[in-house]
């Protein structure tokens, strides 16, 4: 019988100027007197965010606690021995009532050059869109440092950059140097690298609350931003009721999409890692060797590395994302 059990959080709440209502509205959590939410953290280890268990006994212990006490029985040995004490993932709801500034994130190399211990890729999932809403991803034209400079100096920016139309169900995988934007009427789930650099670049001329603009960082941006035009931005993948579809696979992170009306059986024997399940829609019933537990829309779950064996049970109909490293 293992101590360990899979893991629920008492997310950390973001108010932010572009967010809105919908993770209340969509996802049924409760942000308290926020006035708006932008982001809901669910799953964290990053320092001074960290997300608190809130079942069973080790409820009030934050994330990278139980990292330090149970190292590879929880997120797995060469999790363990890579990462140290940090869990290596943020998973995040995002709800964009407004554009988010255009930004990119350093990738691991660069961020070590500047003290940090990682950088940041990414992925989005698409849970909801207004019609005609868009999102920015990378450059619509070949790029070059200079060229780029040049239309960022001329105020352009807005010309080279590739905006998406958007639906539920999209998935965009946003690797670190690649320049993007979120834009307003989008709801999606973020699987990203444990890091808070983000580089603004451009922030729509937009005045806060206090009648100020909000800081740039225009060199620090410079050196991380991946001029390479890709082929395709948005992923394509092949989702298959009652199968198990990959949306991306990278160094980083694997992310599943799980779309099913009947009993799944996963087995990990194989997988030296934690799993983690993201109820983005219907009511999911989990059970493992030890116990059971319902998870909702909203909810994240962390399954620890020493339990290989799990049933997933829809009430009707539900779907999860179901994360983990290799």
């Amino acid at each position: 019988m293992n101590e360990l059990y899979p893991l629920k959080f008492q997310p950390v709440f973001k108010d932010k100027i572009w967010g809105g209502q919908k993770i209340k509205t969509v996802l049924g959590m409760d942000f308290g007197k926020l006035p708006n939410c932008g982001e809901a953290w669910v799953v964290s280890g990053v320092e001074g965010n960290p997300t608190l268990v809130k079942n069973g006994f080790l409820a009030g212990n934050e994330l990278n606690e139980l990292v330090s006490v149970y190292m590879g029985d929880l997120v797995g040995d060469d999790v363990y021995e890579k990462h140290g004490d940090e869990f290596p993932l943020l998973i995040k709801f995002i709800d964009a009532n407004d554009w988010l500034s255009v930004q990119v994130h350093p990738d691991d190399e660069l961020a070590e050059k500047r003290g940090m211990p990682n950088g940041k890729t990414e992925m989005w999932y698409i849970l909801e869109s207004d019609k005609d809403a868009e999102l920015i991803s990378g450059f619509n034209q070949p790029m070059t440092r200079e060229n780029y400079l040049k239309y960022f100096e001329e105020k352009r920016l807005k010309e080279i950059l590739n905006f998406e139309k958007v639906k539920k169900g999209d998935a965009f995988f946003i690797p670190a140097g690649r320049v993007h934007a979120l834009g307003p009427g989008v709801l999606l789930a973020e699987i990203q690298q444990t890091s808070d650099t983000t580089y603004r670049i451009y922030d729509w001329d937009r005045i806060d609350a206090g009648g100020m603009k909000r800081e740039l960082h225009t060199r620090e941006a410079l050196d991380a931003i991946d001029f390479e035009m890709a082929d395709q931005y948005k992923t394509r993948y092949k989702a298959k009721k009652n199968k198990t579809a990959t949306l991306i696979s990278c160094p980083q992170f694997t992310t599943n999409l799980l779309d099913y009306d009947q009993e799944m059986s996963k087995d990990y024997e194989e997988l030296d890692s934690f799993v983690i399940y993201l109820g983005i829609e219907g009511t999911t019933f989990l059970t493992w060797e030890d116990g059971e537990m319902e998870l909702q829309t909203g909810e994240a779950v962390v399954v620890p590395n020493v339990i290989k064996r799990i049933q997933l049970k829809p009430l009707a109909h539900a779907k999860l994302l179901e994360i983990f490293l290799l």
